[in-house]
């Protein structure tokens, strides 16, 4: 048998996608599928993933009762388990065990990309240790839109995720005062302004930031203004849905992160 090259759900299935295939000969074709879902809008799914969706023998999803109102949107039925941090400890090896035996598993999330401040690490790393090819679709994730529509320097650029709520957070908001790069941060609405006052000591109100919630839905808006400013406004003022912080990084260093750089430059 000779296969040059193919879509594993395609060749699972014996069609022949300008590769030869022995029909005589069955063999289990393992793949994890990670797909992004949308943050808000159904109409930012793109085609590919409606197409692994379908084709796939299993989905794992964060929440089933969210993930199936998607599906049936799409008109997809699936057999489906859940995935979630709750019990991803306990699930990952049945689900490895499913793609080792040949299962084509699609992982999602409630919106967004999977292992992004979601569920999917430890599936992910799990699948590569036992041998199962891994492809992740491109697709919605909520910093990339909040990153480009801030104003702010998009070039370089760390994602923070969620801050740790107690222990840790202080210390690791201290690491991030002189950090250079453009910072992003998921924050949840009813705490963001007590972030925005931390990040404002630490800071200084006078670093740009802009807060973007709701994006991709009916309500979505993107707040710019410096540290002091928003977190004035947001003091007694709890906004609402998801909420992604972007914040300017130190001036200072970044000037002369800029000047090492151009010094490197000159001597390569």
């Amino acid at each position: 048998m000779e296969v040059h090259s193919a879509d594993p759900l395609r060749v699972a299935r014996g069609v022949w996608t300008g590769c030869v295939i022995h029909r005589f000969l069955t063999f289990p074709v393992a793949k994890l599928y990670v797909v992004p879902t949308p943050v808000g809008n159904l109409e930012d799914i793109t085609y590919r993933a409606v197409r692994v969706l379908r084709e796939c023998d299993y989905i794992v999803a964060e929440d089933t009762r969210t993930s199936g109102n998607l599906l049936r949107h799409l008109q997809i039925s699936k057999p489906m388990s859940s995935y979630h941090k709750f019990n991803e400890h306990g699930v990952v090896e049945q689900i490895v065990e499913r793609m080792v035996g040949g299962q084509t598993v699609a992982l999602i999330s409630d919106a967004g990309t999977p292992a992004i401040s979601d569920p999917g690490y430890l599936l992910v790393s799990h699948a590569v240790a036992a041998g199962v090819e891994v492809e992740t679709l491109p697709g919605p994730t909520a910093f990339v839109p909040a990153l480009v529509n801030s104003g702010l320097p998009c070039d370089r650029f760390v994602f923070e995720g969620f801050l740790p709520q107690k222990k840790g957070r202080q210390t690791r908001l201290q690491q991030l005062e002189t950090e250079p790069r453009t910072m992003i941060f998921y924050e949840s609405p009813h705490r963001v302004g007590k972030t925005l006052g931390q990040l404002a000591e630490l800071f200084g109100g006078e670093r740009r930031v802009a807060l973007c919630r709701e994006i991709s839905k009916k309500f979505e808006e993107t707040v710019r203004g410096t540290l002091a400013e928003l977190a004035e406004r947001y003091a007694a003022r709890e906004p609402k849905g998801e909420i992604v912080l972007v914040v300017e990084g130190a001036r200072e260093a970044g000037r002369q992160a800029a000047r090492r750089d151009g010094e490197a430059e000159e001597e390569a």
